[in-house]
């Protein structure tokens, strides 16, 4: 959508279409910048011919709608999921895998538009503006990114949200303005987040309106859902759903069928307290019922497909390659030496696994490698199996070797609790 030409330099600002953005599209509008708006759609909920309008009224020159849920499946989070990304522990990292996504577009536009700025509306205090920036300057060093979060004018000028509507409606943009959600929220299609507001509280209980993409427990079915999700080299390649009896192969609608499914059975709730990559620790109530699957899928299929000591090595390496995802180093070159790494290891991650969904549990019943490293016999306690228990005692020995020594090293100086407490 094309407005009337602007002379002015040309600024491709990363638009929402909600309060802060479309104040910040008109801020820069007045100083006389050539504002283009890009909108990612990375799966929210969203009526995108209103978010257009909004903008060209508003007075963006060209606005760009950009569907990109299906490389957001593929280029994005099946990757994370090949290498078990799990922020601290817990979080699957749904804001943090799209926020590379929808920058490097953005910088797409730019390079299209022969446009030397480029603007978001992120805080000031916030991750975002980081995974945003730190991509727009791994993808071309030599742009200009224009913050308005961090700009005293624009700080002066807007110190809190009543400051922003007075603007707004002073230029006549719509505004949303309710106190229906006094707290934060992110969405996409892997997830939708819940933040500030009511629930900085970390010891405030969440409350139940204000889940959206999961049911609760109470009101879930009362019955299994049984699926089938088959493998190759690590990536989703099908999924059968045994419940309704259907089956999937394209990426989008298969994983857009997890989250229904997902959502549900009220599977991917996580409450929890991170630390943001500012310093700052903050608390975050995520639902990401369909991610939950997968991951839990494909870690169990690794069990048998893969090699035990690559994957030891692999599991300590889960940390930093979640970390470098939650703190915008997806365009960076460790990353590109960790991608390399884990699609090495899922060379033989091919196969399928049997799930139960159940009252907010994801239960594997049941796994199947087309290239396995499992063998029966050799664990089986019932038969030999090629397996001969005399090699153990060499095994033990030889491991021994090292602790006997320590020993006698260090005799009468160890602390070992059952020589001071032992009831013999």
């Amino acid at each position: 959508m094309t407005a009337n030409k602007k002379v002015g330099k040309k600024v491709v600002l990363a638009y929402s279409g909600g309060l802060d953005t479309s104040v910040i599209l008109k801020w820069l509008c007045n100083k006389g910048y050539d504002v283009i708006c890009f909108v990612g759609d990375v799966g929210q909920k969203e009526d995108f011919d209103a978010v257009k309008k909004k903008a060209m009224n508003a007075g963006a020159s060209k606005v760009y709608l950009v569907d990109l849920k299906e490389e957001f499946v593929t280029e994005y989070i099946f990757p994370a999921m090949r290498g078990d990304a799990l922020y601290e522990g817990r979080y699957l990292l749904g804001t943090s895998l799209a926020r590379p996504l929808l920058a490097k577009t953005q910088m797409e536009i730019a390079e299209r538009e022969g446009a030397g700025y480029v603007s978001h509306g992120a805080t000031g205090k916030g991750n975002d503006q980081v995974r945003f920036e730190l991509t727009y300057y791994a993808l071309n060093p030599e742009i200009k990114v224009i913050a308005p979060w961090r700009d005293p004018e624009f700080t002066s000028q807007f110190k809190g949200r009543s400051d922003l509507i007075k603007y707004a409606d002073k230029y006549g943009i719509p505004v949303k303005a309710t106190k229906a959600k006094p707290y934060s929220e992110d969405e996409n299609l892997m997830h939708i987040s819940h933040e500030a507001g009511i629930l900085e509280d970390p010891a405030f209980r969440t409350p139940e309106h204000v889940f959206s993409r999961t049911a609760s427990i109470d009101k879930s079915p009362n019955r299994e859902t049984i699926i089938d999700i088959y493998f190759k080299d690590g990536t989703p390649t099908k999924l059968v759903d045994k419940s309704s009896k259907t089956t999937i192969t394209k990426p989008l609608d298969l994983f857009m069928h997890l989250n229904k499914i997902g959502s549900e059975n009220g599977i991917g709730r996580v409450d929890m307290v991170e630390n943001r990559f500012v310093g700052i620790k903050s608390r975050g109530v995520y639902e990401t019922p369909g991610a939950t699957i997968l991951w839990a899928a494909h870690r169990d299929l690794e069990g048998i497909a893969m090699d035990k000591e690559v994957m030891h090595i692999r599991d300590m390496l889960i940390p930093k390659f979640s970390e470098l995802i939650y703190n915008g180093f997806w365009f960076s070159p460790e990353m590109d030496f960790l991608m390399n790494a884990f699609d090495k290891s899922q060379e033989a991650v091919d196969g399928k696994v049997s799930l139960s969904l159940y009252k907010g549990n994801v239960n594997t019943i049941g796994r199947e490698a087309f290239t396995p490293l499992y063998n029966q016999k050799q664990s089986s306690m019932e038969e030999e199996g090629g397996f001969n228990a005399v090699d153990s005692k060499g095994f033990i020995n030889i491991n021994a070797i090292r602790l006997k020594a320590h020993y006698i090293a260090m005799k009468g100086k160890l602390p070992y609790s059952w020589l001071k407490k032992g009831k013999i």
